[in-house]
């Protein structure tokens, strides 16, 4: 009788479920494929090519675009990258400080610098500090202005992204060096951060990327000629030419440093979880 049962059982004709799997990612590259061809097929390329790409307009930027532009850019970068490490580690170690104080001024400025958008910090210390102290000068004029804005924007994240890699050093490493007799300062600077910059260098490079890109707010400081970074540049050779190709162009320089940029991050943390494993 269980033979016969099991004999008259249907047979399952349904899909396996790497079929139905592949069905779905098919269908998915279809769609993928169809967007792609209506996109090509719908758009004006030649009044696109008219308004963003100008080979003649576009050699008319050289090579101010370099020199002056680009240059400039990478300057601000660094230097506000600088200003913000330094900075940042400072706010990391009052975080991480047993004095109640310190450690409730780095939150505040931790959440204060995080919240407000990085545009109000630039004015703020563009306008609001001439105004406040008008016989301060910076030092290095717009170069230190410049510095100073980004630092302040940057180091909130430091700050947090630093005293995460030092809580993440194993905390068997300053006992060891307590017991061997250095002092906590020494011990935190030669042993702890030394291994916590090792973790936390793929994020800050990261930042960097990021702090690249937050240069282009520069031109609200009112910056000259020399002075100008690829946004500004971009903008106003735009104006002058009623012509979009060197806004494309400023930001096809701004992917030349931020692409290899990125590919760095991924090959650190790539290596790191190898690491780890």
């Amino acid at each position: 009788m269980a033979d016969t049962d099991t004999a008259i059982q249907p047979k399952r004709t349904g899909l396996t479920r790497t079929q139905k799997r592949r069905i779905s990612r098919g269908a998915q590259y279809a769609v993928l494929v169809a967007a792609v061809i209506a996109f090509v097929v719908s758009a004006d390329w030649g009044r696109l090519q008219n308004q963003f790409a100008q080979p003649a307009i576009a050699k008319q930027l050289f090579p101010e675009l370099i020199t002056v532009a680009l240059k400039n850019t990478v300057l601000y970068t660094l230097s506000g990258f600088v200003v913000g490490l330094a900075l940042g580690m400072v706010i990391a170690l009052m975080r991480l400080s047993s004095v109640g104080p310190y450690r409730w001024l780095a939150g505040i400025y931790i959440e204060i610098f995080r919240g407000l958008p990085a545009l109000l910090i630039f004015i703020f210390v563009g306008v609001g500090v001439p105004l406040a102290f008008p016989d301060v000068q910076y030092p290095g004029g717009t170069y230190g202005k410049v510095a100073i804005a980004l630092g302040l924007v940057s180091a909130a994240y430091m700050a947090e992204t630093i005293r995460a890699g030092i809580q993440a050093v194993p905390k068997g490493q300053m006992e060891a060096a307590r017991s061997l007799g250095f002092s906590p300062a020494r011990a935190m600077v030669s042993i702890v951060l030394p291994q916590a910059f090792r973790i936390i260098l793929p994020p800050l490079t990261n930042e960097l990327v990021l702090l690249f890109k937050d240069s282009s707010l520069v031109l609200f400081l009112g910056v000259t000629l020399e002075q100008r970074e690829l946004s500004k540049f971009g903008n106003d050779l735009a104006s002058q030419t009623a012509n979009s190709t060197p806004i494309l162009v400023a930001g096809l320089c701004y992917l030349l440093i931020t692409i290899p940029l990125s590919l760095v991050v991924r090959r650190m943390e790539a290596k790191s979880l190898r690491e780890i494993r």
